[in-house]
């Protein structure tokens, strides 16, 4: 951390505070402090080949992997996932996310390439959770193997008005709550460590195996790597942390166990949401979660 503290740069963008770091950015918005960063460089993982390219106004990457599959992710103007799919090589496409365009408020236009949780925010009310709490929150240190599978393929909990796009399921905590979640309770950090030892990567086999199963029946299921800190430290290292804990975990389910990159999106939280309400150090709130959002992609 104190490396990466020396290499932030912070300027002021569209009346916002953005810190900059070498692969990420920290954007206070109103109130919502929130990072972005680029999930790209994750996919080049044993790839044969990677370019960009122009799509009229968006730009195209394309990851060609050794078995012939080509993963685009295409990306609009202003920074933000357009689509994302699979090719085979036989030329069918497995589409995994698709976030058409839509309007976006002026405000959010004359920000520039870095856009804030404001102009993604869905205002929804908390779900109504009518399923049991360890089927909602399934926690890898007591779950079965079919536990944590039937989390992964479960409904809503509640009603999903429409398809949002996936920078609105990752900036509105009421709408990511309309999902079950698992809790990778045994798998925590240390203290400003975004590492994983070898004991942890073991421990990440059971979701992986589960993650495998779901996308095998559907290649089509994206899910996203949650990543969390403690109460103690800054709110930018803490934002920082939480979003490399997540990659952390996404890089070794597809590195280890085999998990399709394209089918991970990951996203950090910092210390927004304790497992364990306490301002001290604990353990217990350095995590990640893991939340299937293909049915808030595709509205239900």
């Amino acid at each position: 951390m104190d490396e990466l503290r020396g290499e932030r740069r912070e300027i002021t963008e569209g009346g916002r505070r953005i810190i900059r770091e070498p692969d990420r950015a920290i954007i206070f918005d109103k109130g919502r402090p929130i990072i972005r960063h680029n999930e790209i460089d994750r996919f080049r993982y044993g790839a044969r080949d990677v370019r960009t390219e122009r799509r009229g106004k968006n730009n195209a990457t394309v990851v060609i992997r050794p078995n012939g599959d080509r993963i685009v992710s295409v990306v609009g103007p202003n920074g933000n996932l357009i689509r994302r799919s699979r090719i085979l090589p036989n030329g069918r496409e497995i589409i995994i996310i698709n976030n058409p365009p839509r309007p976006l408020p002026p405000a959010a236009l004359a920000a520039g390439l870095v856009l804030g949780a404001a102009a993604y925010f869905v205002d929804l009310p908390p779900p109504v959770v009518r399923i049991p709490r360890e089927q909602y929150i399934v926690e890898t240190e007591a779950a079965s193997p079919d536990m944590i599978y039937g989390a992964l393929v479960a409904p809503p909990v509640d009603v999903i008005e429409r398809p949002y796009s996936l920078d609105e399921i990752r900036y509105s905590a009421p709408l990511r709550e309309r999902m079950p979640r698992i809790d990778l309770n045994t798998v925590t950090f240390e203290f400003g460590s975004w590492e994983l030892g070898p004991e942890q990567i073991e421990r990440l086999a059971g979701i992986a195996a589960g993650l495998n199963r779901v996308i095998q029946a559907n290649p089509q299921e994206a899910f996203l790597i949650e990543g969390y800190t403690d109460a103690v430290g800054s709110e930018v290292d803490n934002l920082s942390l939480s979003d490399r804990r997540a990659e952390s975990v996404a890089l070794v389910l597809t590195q280890q166990f085999g998990v399709p990159a394209e089918n991970l999106s990951t996203q950090g939280y910092g210390e927004q949401f304790l497992k364990v309400p306490t301002p001290d150090a604990e353990r217990a709130n350095r995590r990640v979660a893991v939340r299937p959002i293909s049915r808030l992609l595709r509205g239900g």
